[in-house]
């Protein structure tokens, strides 16, 4: 894969997607032996965050520096791209300074331009059609947890039209996986999106499904997924409709036991599922719920895996970094 970008998980084969998970295992296990694996030291990556992440950044700077790269970060006002210098200026730039780009932000165009003239590879952190980090970091936690993913079935609960529904559904599909997306019917991914993915899973076994019943959608899951029901850049004045069309989709111990006691809560973070952050106490205060699209008693619950999916970021990132410089 040297000198592949990494952009959506559709332009890579169902093998591609296996090895990146093998080699995020492999350093997975030498990072916590403590052998060093400095593959890359010399180079240099540079991080365009067009939105602010706690994981994504953490992920990628630590990542850099166990491969023995020095790391830039440039956040939302580091630099002018966009504002006094076009996209693709701004990458022919970098890509002379540096061995590769990373960018998190906005329109799936911007990344997709970036890769286009940078010249050196460039990875999605997340846009707002795809977020394929997060999803190795997924597929390797449900591949630690269930020992494969063939035949897992993972149902989605919530909007599902953006990054985490569309990349969720194409890692499956090409993962051999049975995915779910539970929503309002309005709020499932495009039908564009939903007939390239099927196309994939008639090659790979896949299963693809829509229901809008949480009920009937979480039945045998092995695990149940969700994320924050309104996205960083939209307007607070969608927080009404969301909650009053998500809460049926909130998870609940009486939906993880619906599914079976093999089931396992999932989430990419950051989760509202308390009132220990300020938008969860401005949203009670606003709206009188104490948690949103999970509930805390979930969240906390020994079903969970929402911390070792945390910690995974950095191993999957950091397979990605090394196989394409």
């Amino acid at each position: 894969m040297k000198g592949k970008h990494f952009l959506k998980l559709l332009d890579f084969t169902p093998a591609e997607i296996t090895a990146l998970l093998d080699s995020a295992a492999d350093f997975k296990a030498k990072k916590k032996a403590g052998i060093p694996h400095k593959l890359h030291e010399g180079k240099n990556i540079v991080l365009l965050f067009a939105k602010d992440s706690t994981r994504t950044r953490c992920a990628f700077e630590v990542a850099g520096a166990d491969l023995g790269m020095s790391v830039t970060y440039l956040g939302p006002s580091g630099s002018q791209m966009g504002k006094k210098e076009s996209i693709a200026d701004t990458a022919r730039v970098l890509g002379r300074m540096y061995d590769g780009i990373e960018y998190r932000g906005f329109d799936q165009t911007i990344v997709e331009t970036l890769a286009k003239y940078a010249g050196v590879p460039v990875w999605n952190g997340l846009t707002n059609e795809f977020h394929p980090t997060q999803i190795l970091a997924d597929m390797l936690t449900i591949r630690e947890h269930f020992g494969t993913l063939k035949g897992k079935k993972l149902v989605y609960m919530g909007d599902a039209r953006y990054n985490m529904g569309n990349s969720l559904m194409v890692g499956c599909a090409k993962l051999g996986m049975h995915f779910v997306a539970c929503a309002p019917e309005a709020y499932f991914p495009s039908a564009e999106l939903i007939a390239q993915c099927q196309t994939v899973a008639a090659e790979t076994g896949a299963k693809l499904e829509f229901i809008t019943d949480p009920m009937e959608a979480t039945v045998g899951a092995d695990v149940i997924y969700t994320d924050v029901w309104v996205s960083m850049g939209e307007p607070d004045s969608v927080w009404e409709e969301r909650i009053r069309l998500m809460t049926p989709y909130r998870v609940t111990k009486a939906l993880m036991e619906n599914a079976g006691s093999q089931c396992r809560f999932m989430h990419c973070l950051p989760a509202f599922h308390d009132l220990n952050t300020d938008i969860g106490k401005q949203i009670y205060d606003k709206f009188g719920i104490d948690c949103m699209e999970v509930t805390d008693e979930v969240f906390e619950s020994e079903q969970s895996i929402v911390f070792d999916e945390a910690e995974n970021r950095m191993h999957t990132i950091k397979a990605v970094m090394a196989a394409t410089l």
